[in-house]
């Protein structure tokens, strides 16, 4: 928590996907994923670190799909569909579309996202998602919800050691999820 609590004192050249991965890493994967997950493996009485290494794999790349979900929700999620209103734009959050952002614009249009990301001027944050929207980043979240899924659903294919259900029920929950 501590980490994204920080973003907004970096400065955009530090935003990275790295840094973005080592935030919700430790931030969603680990305390919404993992570790409840690990908690009901030391109640069923599994001790074979080989199993827990094969679960903090996957769930922590499951997390991680689900924090850019949540990024992109964020942004483009109806506040009445996800239960909030979205303030990752005007919180200077190193969110995953930010620095997908970063990556696809010009440099024109990164000086002005550097201008006006982390306003609190309405105007400003719809600036913002303008840019995403012409950066086309619908779409490559979209590509990207795919690609994760197919990635992290091979990756269960080849588990033996554990039920496969307990990751595919965590992964079909959140692919495509709207809240």
């Amino acid at each position: 928590q501590l980490l994204d609590l920080r973003s907004d004192d970096l400065s955009f050249n530090d935003f990275s996907l790295e840094l973005h991965t080592k935030i919700v890493k430790y931030k969603t994967s680990f305390y919404s994923f993992y570790l409840p997950a690990q908690l009901g493996m030391l109640a069923s009485g599994l001790t074979d670190a080989k199993q827990f290494e094969v679960a903090r794999t996957i769930l922590v790349d499951i997390g991680i799909m689900f924090q850019v979900q949540d990024d992109f929700l964020d942004c483009f999620g109806k506040p009445e569909d996800i239960g909030k209103i979205g303030t990752d734009i005007e919180d200077r959050k190193c969110s995953w579309l930010a620095v997908q952002a970063m990556k696809r614009c010009n440099p024109q249009q990164r000086r002005r996202l550097e201008e006006i990301y982390g306003q609190k001027d309405p105007s400003k944050v719809e600036e913002v998602k303008a840019l995403y929207r012409e950066l086309d980043l619908v779409k490559v979240f979209r590509d990207y919800e795919d690609a994760e899924r197919d990635r992290i659903a091979k990756m269960i294919e080849k588990v033996d050691s554990l039920p496969k259900e307990m990751f595919t029920k965590f992964l079909d929950r959140i692919y495509r999820r709207q809240k």
